[in-house]
């Protein structure tokens, strides 16, 4: 790995602005390797230096992934003059991170958001070549059937040309069904039902890939992502 400044060592952990973690620099807050450095430009190999701040040893990660339980009611996007953003759920480390919400759920759907700061990795999910699943709970006006399965399977023309690749869609009751999809097209899910003449009154998102919305987080919880995780995200094949 390259030789990266402290001061950007220490910012990619959160652990401050680049003012405040300047002045602990220089304080002689942080060590690398037992030596107290006090200039915020010099460098070190973030793999092989051993850092610590106020004795407490850092642990060095060039990128950050968690999940978010998004809460209905509030956007998906990194800041908005007059609404609240899934960035004002964060608390202020994690919000010097420089994370962003990896593709969109509408305002009013809720469920398992990613939230990174690496633009390979969102890209790669968000392609439509890389076929990653994305599955969403239902409650919908009406009850689809049969019909619509088949109609989901053979893949959707909407009514304004719109070409749905083809999804999958379980029925699991009166006015609850279970939808799959492999890409994301604006409001395709809602677009999709509501073209079978069963519009969405309410819209989940449950898992991407392999990978489960943690029932423990709660509207706005979040938490990073594990390794196993990962995997999961992209059918076993680690990033």
């Amino acid at each position: 790995m390259p030789l990266i400044r402290l001061d950007k060592y220490l910012a990619d952990l959160g652990l401050g602005s680049r003012k405040e973690l300047k002045e602990l620099i220089r304080r002689g807050r942080v060590t690398v390797d037992g030596t107290a450095l006090r200039r915020p430009e010099q460098k070190l190999d973030p793999e092989k230096s051993s850092v610590c701040l106020d004795g407490a040893a850092l642990h060095y990660q060039k990128h950050h992934y968690y999940m978010m339980d998004k809460p209905a009611g509030v956007l998906t996007a990194t800041e908005d003059a007059r609404q609240k953003t899934v960035l004002d759920l964060l608390d202020p480390r994690l919000r010097r991170m420089g994370l962003f919400p990896v593709g969109r759920l509408d305002k009013d759907t809720s469920g398992l958001l990613l939230l990174t700061d690496d633009g390979d990795f969102a890209h790669r999910l968000l392609s439509p070549k890389s076929g990653v699943e994305k599955l969403y709970y239902a409650r919908v006006e009406g009850n689809p059937s049969a019909e619509d399965v088949d109609a989901f399977r053979r893949g959707l023309v909407l009514r304004d040309g719109t070409a749905c690749r083809s999804a999958g869609l379980e029925l699991i009751g009166p006015g609850e069904c279970l939808v799959t999809v492999t890409e994301g097209k604006y409001h395709q899910v809602k677009r999709m039902l509501a073209s079978r003449g069963t519009p969405v009154l309410a819209l989940r998102r449950l898992k991407i890939g392999r990978l489960e919305l943690d029932g423990a987080l709660g509207p706005g919880g979040i938490r990073a992502l594990t390794e196993e995780d990962l995997c999961r995200l992209f059918n076993g094949n680690i990033m």
